[in-house]
């Protein structure tokens, strides 16, 4: 089956997420345009990618705004749809594995809801430490492709930067469990995130649903030996905790040490050490299980689950997977442009430059709503490229051959095994689009939809129409 055909057959079971046909039509073809697309440069290069009209921009916005577009039941239908299309779910212990980061966006229109100045905590030389910008939180499901392991975005949101209400307590954590929440997943998993994720709330919130978390902890964190009751029972209270922990004393314990061949993706003829166990955590009051890891290269780290009966060795490699999101966020910035999105709102009073959260509960309420509608197109433009980059890593793991044979371009290294990149999808797609439009108009109303749309003088000037 051809390309084009599966990735509509997938798209079109979106369609309940809309009130109105025409808008999501219009987000199909936002979509599209995403997946053809050569230049990150906004609407405009969807335009001109599918080489449509140029009323077609004011269309593409409008729609990007529309209250027709039904956010989240977008979010949980496509869910549905990924856990319905994608084959061999990465699963442990009957959960599946979901993994949740955040990334900022840089941005610096002062007329654009949401801009705050951020800090960036990284290593690397490219990156400043202060950017002005967007930030963003998301959340991706783990699947096994071939030899190969896909982060498949699901849900993202901008989580920072307006504060509606005086009365809103929420922090970054509280959001994450929202989008989660959100995106209505109905079979228990385990949640993977970085340090920034291991606090109580976090666990508590994931606990409460029947899921489970999977960080690293820092160096500096404590954990308690349970209480062990001694002589008759006292009035009050029992006790939990007993002698403290320093975490870190678990790296250089001699007693319970244990070697294992390496289970980090990619890693062979590794061998690693660990030291685990099972401590009260207090910001839980539970029973967490505790993970020293010494690898022989790359240092040392401490790992934690809520899960205590997750093996050691699950534990390691569930959140040796966590760097997968960092590659599906890579992929979303330079293959698909997911965060290029250019809307300013017109009526808005302009940011100073640094400037923090915009505070809105002394403003009208015409105010709030404008506020409310352009981050409304912001989400839907981002869930665009979601649904893009989803459906592109959906062909690469159904239809390899067929994206090979259609990328054309000359490639230098081609690994067997290994699933094609988004790029290399998104050059198949290219080069059978205009096939697709000519061929599929009956079968597919969005092929009908774009090739009503197209500038057909325009093509045919520059002898693109035949």
């Amino acid at each position: 089956m051809p390309l084009w055909v599966l990735w509509w057959n997938a798209l079109q079971m979106l369609r309940p997420a809309f009130s109105r046909l025409q808008t999501f039509l219009w987000f199909a073809t936002t979509v599209a345009g995403f997946t053809v697309r050569t230049e990150h440069l906004g609407v405009t290069s969807i335009v001109r990618a599918l080489k449509l009209e140029a009323r077609c921009y004011g269309s593409l916005v409008k729609s990007m705004h529309s209250s027709a577009v039904r956010l989240n039941e977008l979010n949980a239908l496509w869910t549905r749809i990924v856990l319905k299309l994608f084959p061999s779910p990465i699963s442990v212990n009957g959960r599946r594995v979901i993994v949740g980061d955040g990334i900022k966006a840089p941005k610096r229109g002062k007329k654009m809801p949401g801009v705050k100045l951020l800090h960036q905590q990284s290593e690397c030389n490219n990156k400043a430490e202060y950017i002005t910008g967007h930030s963003i939180q998301a959340v991706c499901v783990l699947f096994q492709v071939f030899n190969s392991i896909l982060a498949v975005p699901l849900g993202i949101r901008i989580h920072e930067g307006v504060v509606l209400s005086n009365r809103d307590r929420r922090t970054l954590l509280d959001k994450m469990l929202s989008l989660i929440n959100i995106l209505a997943l109905s079979e228990p998993f385990y949640f993977v995130g970085d340090a920034y994720y291991a606090a109580g709330k976090m666990a508590e919130g994931l606990l409460e649903q029947g899921n489970h978390l999977i960080t690293r902890v820092k160096s500096n964190a404590v954990a308690y030996e349970p209480h062990v009751a001694q002589g008759p029972a006292t009035r009050g209270r029992p006790r939990l905790y007993g002698p403290k922990i320093a975490l870190k004393a678990l790296l250089n314990a001699s007693t319970g040490r244990q070697r294992t061949p390496s289970t980090v993706y990619g890693e062979q003829d590794v061998i690693l050490s660990y030291v685990v166990r099972d401590l009260m955590w207090r910001p839980t009051g539970r029973l967490a299980r505790f993970v020293a890891v010494t690898h022989p290269s790359r240092g040392s780290c401490l790992l934690m689950s809520t899960d205590t009966t997750l093996s050691p060795t699950d534990i390691i490699r569930l959140y040796g997977l966590r760097f997968k999101i960092e590659h599906t966020f890579k992929q979303a910035v330079h293959s698909i442009g997911t965060f290029a999105y250019h809307f300013w709102m017109k009526d808005m009073k302009p940011l100073r430059r640094r400037s923090g959260n915009q505070h809105l509960h002394r403003e009208t309420r015409k105010y709030r709503d404008a506020v409310k509608r352009k981050t409304h197109a912001y989400h839907v433009f981002m869930q665009a490229g979601v649904v893009s980059q989803g459906l592109l890593q959906y062909l690469a793991a159904v239809a390899p051959s067929q994206a090979w044979k259609s990328f054309g371009p000359w490639l230098r290294t081609i690994r067997p095994g290994v699933a094609p990149s988004e790029f290399v999808v998104a050059g198949a797609m290219r080069h059978t689009l205009p096939q697709f439009l000519l061929n599929n108009r009956e079968q597919a109303p969005i092929a009908k939809f774009i090739g009503e749309n197209q500038d057909l003088e325009s093509m045919e000037m520059f002898g693109v129409a035949s």
